[in-house]
């Protein structure tokens, strides 16, 4: 179903597809947990170009490369490459293309992993294109919605913080929406989910709601998934100094939030999540994470047609 397929962006899954990429996750993760050795991929090669910092994201997909049998080959930073030399990325692309079986690319521009993926023979995975996408991260963020709740549909679920510059949730939205999923956007006004997603998602049928009152949002949620407010985003730095405590999860605001309340954040986390809020059972945010490796042997299998 997969075979052959560049993985772009979210609205392009259908729920079959999300289906067959969590099932095969799910086997994955049950193969490692077992301590199988796993050769699916022998043989092949697996790029990750990362023309901007990544930890979890590079790290988990070469992790997930090596777990699955494949080899991989490596570029971190755009100095590391003949960019430095004035190369285009596309010509870079071109020429790794003819070395691997499949790309993995982070690059600071929306729309870059499209135009890699229209010059390229082998499948692309975004693994992030400046504010636009971030579909892989999306991916086990419903995983682990799904192994966190035991069902991925009927939710309500809170996406709070900078909306309109978070590639994460203008992935996970489409992926919340396909299940029938309530979601309740939640941000500064200078930050809200770009007006042609939301538009998107409620032509689609989505049930949005739009807030700036955190506290409100949260009681009526069942997961929240938090993303960061960036001072860099506001041109007044005292309207960010009046806004960011509103968008802090602590124990304070956690009293306030419906119980049983799920917590996940694309991470890293710089002070939008209390430390102490880590010993409350709900806290996902590192067992997200975990997840991602599993999502990713996923994918890498699944596009090479090797699952």
């Amino acid at each position: 179903m997969l075979k052959g397929k560049d993985i772009l962006s979210g609205p392009q899954f259908n729920a079959q597809e999300l289906n067959l990429i969590m099932n095969t996750a799910a086997n994955y993760e049950k193969r490692v947990k077992a301590g199988e050795v796993i050769r699916d991929m022998e043989g092949m090669v697996v790029a990750t170009l990362f023309f901007e910092p990544s930890t979890r994201t590079r790290l988990s997909f070469e992790a997930a490369a090596n777990r699955v049998g494949a080899r991989v080959i490596s570029m971190a930073g755009a100095r590391a490459s003949s960019q430095a030399k004035g190369e285009t990325m596309l010509d870079t692309i071109k020429t790794v293309d003819g070395y691997v079986d499949v790309i993995v690319m982070r690059h600071p521009e929306k729309g870059s992993a499209q135009r890699a993926a229209e010059v390229a023979v082998h499948p692309v995975i975004n693994g992030g294109d400046g504010a636009g996408q971030h579909p892989t991260q999306a991916l086990l963020d419903i995983y682990t919605i799904r192994k966190e709740k035991g069902f991925l549909g009927g939710h309500t679920v809170t996406l709070l913080g900078d909306l309109k510059y978070g590639r994460t949730v203008h992935s996970l939205s489409y992926f919340l929406a396909l299940y029938q999923n309530k979601m309740i956007f939640a941000s500064p006004k200078a930050l809200k989910m770009p007006e042609e997603i939301t538009a998107d998602l409620r032509s689609r049928g989505a049930e949005i709601e739009e807030t700036e009152d955190v506290a409100a949002a949260l009681a009526k949620s069942d997961i929240v998934y938090v993303t960061r407010v960036q001072r860099e985003r506001f041109d007044d730095p005292a309207e960010y100094e009046r806004l960011k405590g509103s968008y802090i999860m602590n124990n304070e605001l956690l009293k306030k939030a419906k119980p049983g309340i799920t917590i996940l954040h694309p991470l890293p986390r710089v002070d939008e999540i209390a430390e102490e809020v880590d010993d409350y059972p709900g806290a996902a945010y590192f067992r997200q994470a975990h997840n991602g490796m599993y999502i990713r042997m996923a994918l890498l299998a699944l596009v090479t047609g090797r699952a």
